[in-house]
């Protein structure tokens, strides 16, 4: 997997992604196109005229984003509505795209430990456009996450011990004036705290139906959003759980359901969880990420005759450690690891 290093301006560090992740950015633009050609009958010209409905917010709120994402068009040679369709791939599919997760944020009961951990789920034709990416910004804490080659807001951990996750919601509606699900990651990353993270969604709105799940040393929240708003989904007995439907109350218009098995698995997470204990550990957390009762549709999701959604990475973090875990590929037969945690000075 590429490995990809970033400091410096906004614009700087999309020069540097745009230009080491090229062919990954190139690979990228080019499978959600024929995606949105399948799910959305629109042309890419079309997906790019959409995205750019986000212009005015993002270049009247969100002005350092705009610039990264400049600075990844130039560095990989693509046109910039090519960037800025991929960082709003969510908003434009209206809920139409299938990617199914399980994610889970767990509090140690002793306060020792506190932990957010997930199994992303997406197409297999996207995997080798996965990058690994740790970027470095004046006056705001390190990045270290897992994103598709061109996205500049995905799931990851910060030098603060602000980890986020996401959950795909299958929900019509959006708001243009609001921030955009992956910007809403990355914003969620260049915050100090998790009270800060929130904070800072809730005052912005996310554009479109997703779940976040912010988590720190102190605890983690699921922030359930839609283009009505955001429901907060708080710890109970110190644990956080979700899947691919709405928990919460939601005047959001839910579509049908993209997984009918994200039920099963939000019961089969939290069921293994009571019977891990009350204590979390890298290791508890990483069985349960395993599990495959209910194969192929599990937690560890694999492909079918139908579908090559599967699990393409897993990740756990140590919040109170600042340490970070991404395994490549279904966590029963991992590809590839990557560790992170020394956090430049």
């Amino acid at each position: 997997m590429l490995s990809i290093e970033c400091e410096g301006s906004p614009r700087e560090i999309g020069l540097t992604h745009g230009r080491i992740a090229k062919d990954q950015i190139r690979c990228s633009i080019r499978f959600y196109e024929q995606l949105f050609r399948e799910k959305t009958s629109l042309s890419w010209p079309e997906i790019c005229q959409v995205a750019r409905k986000f212009m005015p917010v993002l270049a009247d709120k969100w002005t350092s984003y705009l610039d990264e994402m400049q600075g990844v068009a130039e560095g990989s040679g693509q046109d910039f509505d090519d960037i800025l369709a991929l960082n709003v791939r969510t908003e434009i599919a209206y809920g139409m795209f299938n990617d199914g997760c399980t994610a889970l944020s767990w509090k140690s009961q002793k306060d020792e430990n506190s932990f957010l951990a997930q199994n992303w789920d997406w197409q297999h034709e996207q995997k080798g456009n996965l990058i690994s990416m740790t970027i470095y910004q004046a006056e705001k804490p390190a990045i270290h996450m897992m994103t598709e080659a061109g996205i500049i807001g995905k799931i990851g951990l910060n030098s603060s011990g602000v980890g986020v996750t996401l959950n795909a919601i299958k929900a019509k509606g959006v708001d243009f004036q609001r921030l955009p699900c992956h910007l809403a990651l990355r914003t969620v990353l260049e915050s100090q705290s998790r009270e800060a993270a929130v904070a800072r969604l809730e005052d912005a709105g996310v554009a479109s139906a997703c779940h976040i799940l912010v988590a720190d040393p102190t605890g983690g929240v699921g922030l359930e959003c839609s283009a009505k708003g955001i429901v907060s989904l708080p710890m109970t007995n110190g644990i956080v759980t979700h899947t691919n439907h709405y928990i919460g109350p939601t005047d959001a218009p839910e579509s049908k359901m993209a997984f009918p098995d994200s039920p099963f698995r939000l019961a089969r997470v939290r069921e293994l969880i009571h019977e891990a204990g009350s204590e979390p550990s890298v290791q508890r957390i990483e069985n349960i990420l395993k599990d495959e009762k209910n194969y192929p549709c599990s937690i560890c999701r694999a492909e079918t005759k139908d579908s090559t959604v599967a699990t393409l990475f897993s990740v756990v973090m140590d919040l109170k450690r600042k340490a970070v875990v991404f395994k490549l590929g279904r966590p029963v037969h991992p590809e590839a690891t990557i560790v992170s945690g020394d956090w430049r000075k």
